[in-house]
C-alpha cells in the first residue's frame, strides 16, 4: 500500500497462494485511492502480483508425503492452477488494477490452462522450448474451472486450505512455501559469495 501511495509499480514476489495474492490486490486499492484522494496520477503505475505456482504444488505434495495425507496425484498439479484462477476471477470482479503473473512452471499445465487469460506469464526457457515444440491443443482455458473434485483432494491439505480459501495476513511470513523459499533464495546467495571468494584469496 505504502509502495503503492509513493508512486512506486511493485511485483510482490513471494507469493503462493489466493490468499496472498488477492491481499496484494487489496494494498495496492488502498494506495491508489489514497493517491486519487490527493489527485495525484495513477496513470503511469503498472502494479504486479506473482504466484509461484510450482512451488505451492512441491510444497504441498511434500507435506502430504511427510504427513501421510492421501490424495489423488493428479490433483496435486493444480495447486497453484487453482490459486492463479481464484486470485485472477476475484481481480476481475473487483476491478483491480494489479496484474496477475504465473512463475515457478513444473508441468505443461501452469501453461496450458492460463492460455487466454490477461496475465504474465514468465516462462523459463528450458520450459519454452518444450512447449514451442509441442502439438499441444492451443486454446482458452483461463475461465475453465479446475475440476471441484481437484479441489476437494487438495483440501485434505490444511496448507492448501491456507492458500485457496483463508490465511490471514499474519499468517504470510510463516507460510511453508514462503519459508522454504527465502531460505533457497538466501542459500542461492551464499553460493554466489562462495564463487567470488575463490577468486579474491
Amino acid at each position: 500500500e505504502e509502495m503503492t501511495y509513493r508512486g512506486v509499480s511493485i511485483n510482490a514476489t513471494v507469493s503462493f497462494s489466493a490468499t496472498q495474492a488477492i491481499a496484494v490486490g487489496e494494498a495496492v486499492e488502498r494506495g491508489l485511492k489514497r493517491r486519487e484522494a490527493e489527485g495525484l496520477d495513477n496513470s503511469e503505475i503498472n502494479p504486479v502480483c506473482t504466484i509461484m505456482v510450482g512451488r505451492l504444488d512441491d510444497w504441498l505434495r511434500e507435506i502430504a508425503e511427510k504427513k501421510n495425507i492421501s490424495v489423488d496425484p493428479c490433483a496435486l498439479h493444480y495447486a497453484g492452477i487453482a490459486c492463479v484462477k481464484k486470485a485472477y476471477n476475484v481481480y476481475n470482479e473487483r476491478g483491480y488494477k494489479t496484474k496477475m503473473l504465473s512463475a515457478a512452471y513444473r508441468t505443461p499445465l501452469q501453461w496450458l490452462e492460463f492460455i487466454g487469460g490477461d496475465m504474465i506469464m514468465t516462462i523459463p526457457y528450458k520450459n519454452q522450448v518444450p512447449f514451442n515444440g509441442s502439438d499441444f491443443e492451443i486454446k482458452a482455458r483461463m475461465d475453465n474451472e479446475v475440476d471441484p473434485y481437484y479441489i476437494k483432494e487438495l483440501r485434505k491439505i490444511p496448507d492448501f486450505i491456507k492458500a485457496y480459501d483463508e490465511m490471514s495476513v499474519e499468517e504470510f511470513d510463516t507460510f511453508g512455501p514462503v519459508n522454504k523459499t527465502l531460505d533457497q533464495f538466501a542459500g542461492g546467495y551464499d553460493d554466489l559469495v562462495k564463487i567470488i571468494r575463490k577468486f579474491m584469496i
